[in-house]
């Protein structure tokens, strides 16, 4: 990390919860519009459209991940930084 966006953060550290939730929301917004290329903007507007016309079935997160945990066993690899209310 440079030494600009070391001061960044430790200014950003001193604001209050809501404050810094704020500029988390601008920060990643303005990483959103990362260009994927059009392969894989056309291949993620086409699974929406099939989740969307209901031609795929989705899978709630835990059933996922408790499927991977029979799978593969409780690694908590699976689960990091997610929090599916266990």
């Amino acid at each position: 990390m440079s030494a600009v966006a070391k001061e960044i953060l430790e200014a950003a550290l001193k604001l209050d919860p809501p404050q810094r939730e704020e500029l988390i929301e601008e920060l990643s917004a303005s990483l959103d519009a990362t260009n994927l290329g059009e392969y894989w903007e056309a291949e993620i507007k086409r699974r929406m459209d099939d989740v969307h016309r209901g031609r795929v079935k989705t899978v709630p997160a835990d059933e996922v991940f408790a499927r991977l945990e029979k799978r593969f066993g409780d690694r908590s690899l699976y689960r990091t930084g997610l929090t599916l209310g266990r």
